[in-house]
C-alpha cells in the first residue's frame, strides 16, 4: 500500500510526506515536482501561460501515471482533488490522508510565498477561505484520514500519521525492495 497526501497549498504535504517517506525508508514523490519535470517549466510559468484547465489536464496524466505504480509516499498538488477522476485515482490507489488546516494558519504560513499562483491576489486569505469552502469537502470524499495540523510540528504530524496508519492496519513496503534475509 502506498500514501498519498492532500490539502490546501502550505498544509504540508511535502514536508510532512517527504518525512514520512524517511521514516519508513519508502521513495517520496512530490506530483508538482513531476508535472514540472514533464512541463519544462515551473507550474506558475505553465498556469500564466497555458490556463489552468491545461494544468490540471497535465496534473491529471500524472496522477494517473503515479496511481498506475502507487509505491512509497506522495505529495499531491492542492488542486488535485478537483477532478473527479482523479480523487477516484487516489482513493483506489493510495491510503489518502487529508492534512486539514484552517485557512487563517495557512495563511500565517504562506503570506510571503510567491510561487503559489492562486494566492498571488490581492486578499490571498480570502482565497484561501474560498478555496477551502470548495475543496474540503472534496477532501474529505477522497482520504481514508484526516489529520488537523494547527500547530503540531512536522515530527509530531509524522508520528500521528504513523499511529493512525498502525490502527488502520495499513501496511507500507515498498514492492521494489529486497526482502529482509
Amino acid at each position: 500500500m502506498a500514501v498519498a497526501f492532500v490539502g490546501l497549498p502550505g498544509a504540508g504535504k511535502s514536508a510532512v510526506g517527504r518525512r514520512l517517506a524517511q521514516r519508513l525508508q519508502l521513495p517520496f514523490v512530490d506530483s508538482d515536482h513531476v508535472i514540472e519535470q514533464r512541463i519544462g517549466c515551473s507550474i506558475r510559468e505553465y498556469f500564466d501561460r497555458e490556463g489552468e484547465t491545461n494544468f490540471r489536464d497535465v496534473e491529471q496524466s500524472v496522477i494517473a501515471d503515479l496511481a498506475a505504480n502507487a509505491r512509497g509516499v506522495v505529495a499531491t498538488g492542492g488542486g488535485a482533488v478537483l477532478r473527479q477522476p482523479n480523487r477516484v485515482q487516489l482513493r483506489d490507489r493510495f491510503h489518502v490522508i487529508y492534512l486539514r488546516s484552517s485557512p487563517e494558519d495557512l495563511f500565517r504560513r504562506l503570506r510571503h510565498d510567491v510561487k503559489r499562483p492562486l494566492l498571488q491576489v490581492a486578499d490571498p486569505l480570502g482565497r484561501l477561505r474560498e478555496l477551502h469552502s470548495v475543496r474540503d469537502p472534496l477532501y474529505s470524499e477522497t482520504a481514508h484520514d484526516v489529520v488537523e495540523t494547527g500547530r503540531p510540528s512536522v515530527s509530531m504530524l509524522v508520528n500521528i500519521i504513523l499511529m493512525q496508519l498502525e490502527l488502520a492496519g495499513v501496511t507500507l513496503s515498498d514492492p521494489q525492495a529486497e526482502p529482509p534475509p
